[in-house]
């Protein structure tokens, strides 16, 4: 699929805050309402966008504990890891499942209520499983950033736009056509 600048404007203003109405989207991204409506939904449809959801404040709820977790198997065929991949996945405490390249096989984000619920997991994934030759986790003491927002200032650069939020040169804002509607 090809992205143009507006695309790469609408979707960086999603990025921050998918909660704004399109109206709000579509006077940020220097465009029509009917236009941003168009591109969000065939954004989504082409998947682009991949799902909207509401980001949790960890502080606000009640703590838990993170893990970094290292999985090497001892048999790396195609077969061994989509096999313990789907297993890593279907875990509700599993929040990511890297297969990484060189070193470990695997790299997994891991939440859990607690250190019995920590070790559950470890005891359904990676003790029972006789394919998992070694398991190194590192246990979070601090998140000093998160941020799932994707950087598009490369993309950006490629459609010549000079920034994301600004307008497209010689577009101002859309103007009502005859009988009152905007140009879609």
């Amino acid at each position: 699929m090809k992205l143009d600048a507006t695309d790469l404007r609408l979707l960086e203003l999603l990025q921050v805050d998918a909660s704004i109405s399109n109206q709000e989207l579509a006077e940020r991204a220097h465009t029509s309402a009917a236009t941003a409506l168009r591109r969000v939904r065939r954004l989504l449809d082409e998947g682009v966008i991949e799902r909207r959801v509401a980001l949790l404040n960890p502080h606000a709820l009640p703590e838990g504990l993170t893990a970094l977790v290292e999985i090497t198997l001892d048999r790396q065929g195609a077969e061994h890891l989509d096999a313990f991949e789907q297993r890593a996945v279907a875990e509700a405490a599993i929040q990511q499942c890297w297969r990484v390249s060189p070193g470990p096989d695997f790299v997994l984000v891991a939440h859990c209520p607690s250190m019995a619920a920590y070790h559950a997991l470890v005891q359904r994934l990676f003790t029972q499983d006789a394919n998992v030759r070694n398991v190194k986790a590192y246990f979070s003491v601090k998140r000093a950033k998160f941020d799932p927002r994707l950087d598009l200032a490369a993309l950006s650069s490629k459609c010549g736009s000079a920034t994301l939020l600004e307008p497209p040169r010689g577009a101002g804002r859309a103007q009502p056509g005859p009988g009152g509607l905007m140009p879609a």
